[in-house]
């Protein structure tokens, strides 16, 4: 029985196919690229998390990412001969391989660069005279004995390091050697000599016997310990002025290392290991912070004094890598979830509109089946059996082609999306077609939305949706989404806009076409009056087309509203840190630009306008008993002054607090601030006049003077309207607040005053803001040709610093490919919803024009039919993604995605803001496609002549 039974399913799937071979390609295309999204998703973002771990530990600091066993030296309770055992090469390595094999997974260390040894803890005080002493301090050195010298080094002069004879903690000479830096800088050669005291007997001799230079600098070898590879000039702690001396240290002989058991340098032993990356995966995080933590303080710690001795300890800072890229990965998911959840469920409603659409198609056919005795169960299972053939291999070639294009991530989660897609498809087709069809229906029933009055259950259900979806946005919107982690309540906020805007708009469209349909009737031409009135009825306009419409315009208008808000913050972090497109000032803060350079500059090609300003950090600002009060509500509650040099005055009175005092051209200025964008004030507000107007050329300023300022809003809030005497490098004065701006260019600082450089007894700007586009390399020579002690900025350059990390750069690519496919997915929404129609269009051409309407009115009549529906999609898309990313930005921080991994940037919040282009250009293709197609059916059918249409029976 079963035998028949598939013989005879074989025939029905191959004549379906034959007959309908245009149908089948269509869904399995479809089917193939919402399978290959579904796939590739996960897949991407397992690759960006993986690549981000990789980077994050790859170029931080060596002397961070290795993981580093240490060890006092042996004993003194020990034997002799054994603790020189101990901290020989056989016995290092043999400890070096156990710990190897014990670092549990996901660690793994790179075997190449592995290091161990014996090094002084302690350094020596060097009292050799040809040694540097640049403030009359002799130099300290380290000395260390390691292993892997000649496999990570190059020898540039001498010879290597070569103990003859077996050295014991009573040998008195041994050979080192030092790197080409550490010779430049502490004058080593060939054949000097360094002394170590001992606890007994004569000193140690150190023999330098070569000069070495590293061939991976960069490498955890060299940049673990820096000193090993570079000397370092640092401030004498102990002594009451400042004085330097240089440290730096020594390369002994690999076997070396039992010779610096008799000194009082407090040798120890270590065994470095960096770790190797390239195996770790994004989910490897949570558990290698799990197994650091246990390495440094837990069970895997156990284990190591197991192998290297109870006194081990391990040392590292990998743990705190990963927790900041755990938190990077945590601050980006919730934005990246909101993405995935919003184009999932638009492609399942255009798959089941796809469904949707082929059983509208078949609905007739199936209908003469069900009246001939055909059962649903035997229907199903043929049509079930029919869209697996055409679906699953078409699912399946999504995975693997998801696969082959994202190299990197976990198969199964991409697995599953691909078998959801299928799976999806497979029921929603044949239960929607047999659905239809349990009880008999008419043959030639009207299908719109007149006859089709929704049922006291089809209400109930979308009132039930609706009070669920409003709930949860209510619930989200006063719980906040400033949660740490995914939230699907938080990801799902479009969908639960798009549904409820779906619901509502869906029953209250056709109220208006219909009134409006009224004072058309009475004008002359039926064209107007048709189209209202079938815009009214049309079923097109239904509930499934309009929720994906909306779901894709509000993905999309998120995606690109999170892109252009990276966008934005980052070029606002280029714009404060240098304030225009061009900046050139002094190395020092006090240094002056000539005049000779500020004209050279203001005359190259490409500069629009010039700006100088006379900054001055650390000027003393009385505070007020009043103004103390207010102070502490300012945007910097400590008041003190962030910009680069701050003077806090620690010997000023109390009460005092400092900030930042910018001169300025008035006029210049507030041109400069209009272009780029910064907050701008009246230019007349600094005119000083009457004994505050402006000095003559060398003309003292007296503490009677009051001069007008701009203040920031926390420095207005101390000062208030009173007059306040401030002593500056620039004149000693008073200073009256005129007005407030959030702002000024080439400051981070919250606390600062602008005043007119005019009124200064010292007016040489310090630095010169430049408007345009000069070219760099000449504005450099100018700059240069004035000296060495000037730089020069480029906002350009600026704004190239936020290179992205893999995580930032997998991140945007993610909403790159959510707007594109959130923009696919909704024009193919329309287009799903117009052909649905399409027969009964063409049909109504045909009827029509029997009657005499003409090829151009049939257009017009098309054109106006679609457009109610598609403005509604697109002001409902508009206002659902407005509504979203209001109802999302207070929890979201951009921050993550636009400008981590940037040393000094700004980490202020970026929140997320409506992008105007987002919302406007999705929603304006939407109309303009509608309108295409409707064009295009009426001039494809204008071309068929009407006795196509029209056959004799033929009810539509």
């Amino acid at each position: 029985m079963s035998d028949g039974k598939r013989a005879a399913s074989a025939p029905w799937i191959r004549t379906r196919l034959r007959t309908a071979p245009g149908a089948a390609v269509a869904l399995a295309v479809l089917v193939l690229v919402t399978a290959f999204l579904a796939a590739a998703f996960p897949r991407a973002v397992d690759a960006y998390e993986t690549k981000g771990l990789r980077h994050d530990i790859r170029r931080a600091d060596a002397g961070r990412s290795a993981v580093e066993v240490s060890r006092p030296q042996p004993g003194l309770e020990l034997p002799r001969e054994q603790r020189e055992a101990g901290v020989r090469t056989p016995e290092l390595k043999r400890i070096g391989g156990a710990l190897g094999r014990a670092l549990p997974e996901p660690l793994r260390a790179d075997t190449p660069s592995v290091a161990y040894g014996l090094r002084t803890m302690k350094p020596v005080l060097a009292t050799e005279p040809w040694l540097p002493r640049p403030d009359t301090v002799p130099p300290q050195l380290s000395y260390s004995a390691q292993t892997g010298l000649k496999k990570h080094a190059r020898l540039v002069s001498g010879a290597w390091p070569a103990t003859p004879a077996e050295v014991t903690s009573a040998s008195r000479a041994v050979q080192g050697t030092v790197t080409e830096e550490t010779a430049a800088a502490l004058n080593m050669k060939v054949g000097s000599t360094l002394e170590l005291p001992t606890a007994v007997g004569g000193p140690l001799t150190v023999t330098i016997t070569g000069i070495l230079a590293p061939r991976d600098p960069g490498g955890s070898y060299w940049s673990a310990d820096p000193l090993v590879r570079t000397p370092s000039l640092v401030p004498d702690p102990a002594s009451p002025f400042p004085q330097n001396y240089w440290t730096g240290t020594v390369l002994l002989a690999e076997d070396a290392g039992p010779a610096l058991l008799a000194t009082a340098t407090e040798p120890s032993l270590f065994w470095r290991f960096p770790p190797d990356p390239s195996a770790l995966t994004g989910p490897d995080g949570a558990r290698l912070t799990a197994v650091v933590n246990s390495l440094e303080s837990g069970p895997g710690l156990l284990k190591v004094r197991a192998i290297a001795g109870d006194t081990a300890a391990v040392l590292t800072g990998l743990g705190h890598i990963v927790r900041d890229n755990v938190r990077m990965r945590d601050a980006i998911s919730p934005v990246i979830a909101v993405a995935a959840l919003g184009i999932g469920s638009v492609a399942a409603v255009v798959l089941v509109m796809t469904g949707a659409l082929i059983a509208a198609r078949r609905k007739a056919e199936l209908a003469l089946m069900r009246s001939r005795g055909g059962s649903l169960r035997g229907i199903g299972g043929r049509l079930l059996a029919e869209t697996s053939v055409t679906v699953l291999p078409a699912s399946a070639l999504g995975l693997l082609l998801a696969v082959l294009a994202v190299g990197e991530g976990r198969w199964w989660p991409s697995a599953l999306a691909a078998a959801g897609v299928g799976l999806l498809v497979c029921i929603a087709l044949p239960l929607r077609t047999t659905l239809q069809h349990i009880r008999p229906t008419l043959h030639g029933a009207r299908e719109d939305m007149v006859s089709a009055k929704p049922s006291r259950r089809r209400t109930v259900a979308e009132l039930t949706l609706l009070v669920l979806a409003v709930g949860a946005v209510t619930a989200l919107r006063r719980r906040g989404t400033s949660g740490s982690g995914t939230d699907l309540l938080v990801s799902g906020a479009p969908v639960l806009v798009a549904l409820i805007a779906a619901l509502v708009l869906v029953r209250l469209y056709p109220l208006p076409l219909r009134l409006a349909a009224r004072p058309m009737a009475r004008l002359r031409g039926a064209i107007g009056f048709l189209s209202l009135a079938r815009a009214g009825r049309s079923s097109a306009g239904g509930a499934l087309p309009l929720l994906a419409l909306l779901l894709a315009l509000a993905t999309a208008a998120f995606g690109g509203s999170v892109i252009a808000g990276i966008g934005d913050a980052r070029d606002d972090a280029a714009l404060t840190a240098v304030g225009a497109d061009a900046r050139v000032s002094g190395k020092s803060e006090r240094a002056t630009l000539p005049d000779e350079l500020v004209r050279t500059v203001r005359d190259l090609d490409g500069v629009r306008s010039a700006a100088p300003l006379r900054i001055e950090f650390g000027v003393t600002m009385p505070e007020t008993a009043a103004g103390g009060s207010a102070a502490g509500s300012g945007p910097d509650d400590s008041g003190t002054d962030t910009g680069p040099g701050a003077d806090t005055g620690g010997g000023q009175a109390a009460g005092a607090r400092a900030t930042t005092m910018v001169g300025v051209d008035p006029a210049s200025y507030t041109r400069l601030a209009r272009t780029t964008g910064l907050p701008d004030f009246p230019s007349g507000l600094l005119k000083a006049t009457g004994p505050s107007a402006p000095l003559p050329e060398g003309a003292k300023s007296v503490p009677e003077r009051v001069l007008p300022v701009i203040a920031s809003p926390a420095v207005a809030a101390r000062l208030g309207k009173e007059q306040h005497a401030v002593d500056t490098l620039s004149g000693n004065f008073k200073v009256q607040v005129v007005g407030t701006v959030e702002r000024v260019a080439s400051l981070a600082s919250t606390n600062f005053l602008i005043v007119n450089s005019a009124s200064l007894e010292e007016r040489a700007p310090t630095t010169l803001l430049l408007t345009g586009a000069p070219d760099p390399g000449k504005l450099r020579a100018a700059a240069d040709g004035n000296g060495e002690e000037f730089v020069v900025q480029l906002r350009s350059e600026e704004r190239a610093r936020y290179v992205n990390t893999p995580m930032q750069a997998g991140a945007e690519r993610i909403y790159l490919a959510a707007v594109a496919a959130g923009a696919g997915y909704a024009l193919l929404a329309v287009l799903l919803s117009l052909l649905q129609t399409a027969p009964e269009r063409k049909t109504l051409l045909a009827r029509l024009r029997t009657m005499g309407l003409t090829t151009g009115q049939g257009r017009r009549l098309l054109a106006f039919e679609a457009t109610p529906q598609a403005l509604l999609a697109a002001g409902g898309g508009l206002l659902t993604g407005w509504a979203t990313i209001v109802l999302l930005s207070p929890g979201i921080d951009l921050v993550p995605l636009a400008l981590a991994g940037v040393a000094g940037s700004d980490t202020s919040p970026v929140t997320l803001r409506a992008d105007l282009w987002s919302l406007a250009l999705p929603a304006a293709g939407v109309v303009a496609l509608a309108a295409a197609v409707a064009g295009i059916q009426a001039w494809w059918a204008s071309r068929r002549g009407s006795i196509t249409e029209l056959r004799a029976g033929d009810s539509r």
